[in-house]
């Protein structure tokens, strides 16, 4: 089956075929481990599906209501010498633009920034622990010594380990028995945990208590999974003697080296458990001056020169029209942990943003088939060419939008968009938990009995 081809979003670059080619990569994973679990169902997706699943954030509704948009020292802010893009949507970052800069609001961020090169600005942001960068040019990055140091990692590289159980035969969903550990969070591990969970997986999620997920990031990747917090400096005993041995499948999606102290680098996990699939996700990579560095999707846009491409005429930098590099890696994430499940192996996968700024840098637009690249003010044709495939269009989309899903949950009436595979030409969702009061342990109680007070 060849990708959907897709044509809904503008620029230069090419989001829909970065976007459906990481889709289809796990198309053709799960598609390989139904059929070894014998379960006789066509795998599919569409563009449209695609295109609903990399703009979950803004299809989102709690309610009715849309979710709320960047924080307000988050973007681009205008220094003495370029423009930088900072990220502080969590509490904590935004702390640091504040302390690091000397301001309060965005008016003040604003005068102090321009006062500043942009260098002194990522400089001072990073140190205090925020997170900022530079708006740099495709050729000012190959200069930065981070590129210089990592441009021969790849997007993903897999590491087979030892062998481990075989996936025995499945009912219905393709991934029915698995264990998933998630240890991720914002938007590419959650995509990948989320299309797991939705195939059949029992996913838990873990966060800490001190650092909450931004509650609409979880509404719009926490399909089909469990949701609880735990204090790993308090309870190690529960994630090492319960969860870990328990699992099949781990995911890390915090900073490199951050989990460490907790007995989960990645090298070790695997070396303690070989029976796991290990998930390694990064901003920059894992080695290099910012490989223990912090990042979003936002800000390696930003860094790589991504926005420099999607900039105005005016000299402001521009944002691709979703966050392709996050959720690419995700499903290109899926796809590698399934392939290592299918082939009964333990192992690690390790991906990285980075590395899907640099693919899609390397993408020129396709052409239509008038041979004009598709740009800006082909949007408003760009809709009519969804193939419609089997997703369709939502229920009152006018037949122009995206599938949509509308869920009862814990947090009001939720409306959401399925994952981006089909099984027999079905869309593919499923419940959403209330997030972080389920208790750690798995269904079940293979992995023993965890008191409530772990959460703690």
């Amino acid at each position: 089956m060849e990708p959907p081809l897709i044509r809904d979003w503008p620029g230069s670059l090419d989001v829909g075929g970065l976007a459906a080619d990481s889709v289809e990569q796990a198309r053709r994973a799960v598609e390989r481990v139904a059929g070894l679990r014998g379960i006789d169902a066509e795998v599919g997706t569409s563009a449209a599906l695609i295109v609903g699943a990399f703009d979950a954030i803004g299809h989102l509704r709690i309610d009715g209501r849309p979710a709320p948009g960047w924080a307000p020292l988050s973007g681009f802010v205008e220094a003495a010498d370029g423009w930088v893009r900072l990220h502080g949507n969590f509490p904590h970052h935004a702390e640091a633009i504040r302390a690091s800069l000397q301001v309060g609001g965005p008016e003040e961020l604003a005068a102090a920034v321009s006062r500043l090169p942009a260098a002194q600005v990522e400089e001072r942001v990073q140190a205090a622990g925020g997170i900022a960068t530079v708006v740099r040019s495709p050729a000012q990055w190959e200069q930065h010594p981070h590129h210089r140091a990592t441009c021969d990692v790849p997007w993903h590289r897999v590491l087979p380990g030892a062998e481990r159980r075989v996936l025995g035969a499945a009912q219905d969903v393709p991934l029915q028995g698995v264990r998933v550990l998630d240890l991720t969070r914002v938007i590419a591990g959650p995509v990948c945990s989320q299309l797991l969970g939705c195939l059949g997986s029992e996913v838990l999620r873990i966060d800490p208590p001190h650092c909450p997920e931004v509650l609409e990031h979880h509404l719009s990747t926490g399909m089909g999974k469990r949701s609880a917090q735990l204090d790993l400096g308090k309870h190690l005993d529960v994630l090492h003697e319960h969860l870990l041995p328990g699992a099949d499948v781990v995911l890390l999606g915090y900073r490199p080296g951050s989990l460490d102290r907790f007995g989960l680098a990645p090298a070790g996990l695997a070396q303690r458990f070989p029976h796991l699939v290990i998930g390694s996700l990064s901003a920059w990579g894992e080695h290099g001056p910012w490989g223990s560095t912090a990042g979003f999707d936002s800000i390696v846009q930003a860094a790589t020169g991504i926005a420099s491409v999607c900039g105005g005429e005016d000299g402001r930098p521009g944002a691709l029209p979703v966050q392709a590099l996050d959720h690419s890696s995700g499903y290109l994430l899926a796809a590698r942990v399934i392939d290592l499940l299918a082939d009964a192996r333990g192992g690690r996968v390790h991906v990285n943003l980075l590395g899907a700024a640099r693919e899609l840098l390397r993408r020129a637009v396709p052409e239509r088939a008038d041979g004009d690249a598709l740009r800006e003010d082909d949007t408003a044709q760009a809709g009519n060419a969804i193939d419609a495939g089997a997703g369709g269009a939502g229920p009152d989309s006018g037949g122009a939008g995206p599938a949509t899903v509308d869920l009862d949950t814990p947090h009001g009436r939720v409306r959401t968009v399925p994952v981006p595979l089909t099984l027999d030409g079905a869309p593919i969702s499923g419940p959403i938990a209330e997030y972080g009061t389920a208790r750690p342990h798995w269904d079940g109680g293979a992995s023993g009995a965890v008191p409530p007070s772990v959460t703690g």
